[in-house]
């Protein structure tokens, strides 16, 4: 009776059965009977896979600095998905929203002016690349979000903006940049005032002097047909 038992194949031992691989002709004996729960693990494979990963982060990160005019972070731990997609949906076409870890960043900006932002590299961040100059509509739909979501521990880590760091605490200064109308309106009434106007336009920051010269240059291109 028992040798009638181990002679039928459909006897057989159920561990045996599911556990061992069928034998090949080209295969060590020993490779062949491998239990066939135990896979074989290629670490080699998954660190390339991984290296190559962090790879593409970095030469995102590189390109979203091509043209940028501020990079801030934002304390990205406890925020959900769905939290992350409604806040880029918020953002203007111009602002990028990207996590990625602080490691990968600083790789990107190695070597740059960007490496001011190194100080709020701590914790979980993302990133807004803001590719305009309009400061302050870029900052604004996340401190409006801030609010609504009641978000208080998530605020901005820090900026950089022409080369310069800006705390949470110096957010102010940014969002309450003037607009580049606002910039050109200035400008531009002081150009057509007596001089003292002119005078003390010119002592405002570089950048805004800049900003209201390049207006009047269109204004006058305009008047003259662009001749």
């Amino acid at each position: 009776m028992e040798a009638a038992l181990l002679s039928s194949p459909s006897k057989a031992p159920p561990n045996i059965a599911l556990l061992t691989r069928p034998a090949n002709p080209f295969l060590p004996p020993a490779f062949c009977t491998r239990p066939a729960r135990h896979r074989l693990h290629f670490p080699p494979v998954r660190a390339a896979i991984s290296r190559s990963r962090k790879e593409e982060t970095v030469d995102t990160v590189k390109q979203q600095l091509e043209n940028c005019h501020l990079v801030a972070g934002i304390k990205y731990k406890g925020l959900t998905v769905k939290q992350f997609q409604e806040l880029r949906r918020a953002l203007p076409e111009t602002t990028k929203l990207l996590v990625a870890k602080n490691t990968l960043v600083i790789k990107a900006i190695e070597g740059t002016s960007w490496e001011a932002l190194k100080p709020c590299m701590k914790g979980m961040n993302a990133w807004l690349f803001v590719h305009s100059e309009e400061i302050p509509a870029a900052i604004k739909p996340y401190r409006d979000f801030m609010k609504e979501k009641k978000l208080e521990n998530n605020d901005f880590s820090g900026a950089v903006f022409e080369g310069q760091f800006y705390g949470p605490d110096d957010f102010k200064v940014l969002e309450n940049m003037p607009t580049r109308a606002e910039v050109y309106a200035k400008l531009l009434g002081a150009l057509q005032s007596p001089g003292i106007g002119l005078v003390g336009t010119l002592q405002a920051p570089a950048r805004e002097v800049v900003m209201v010269l390049q207006a009047f240059v269109k204004k006058l291109e305009e008047e003259s047909g662009g001749q």
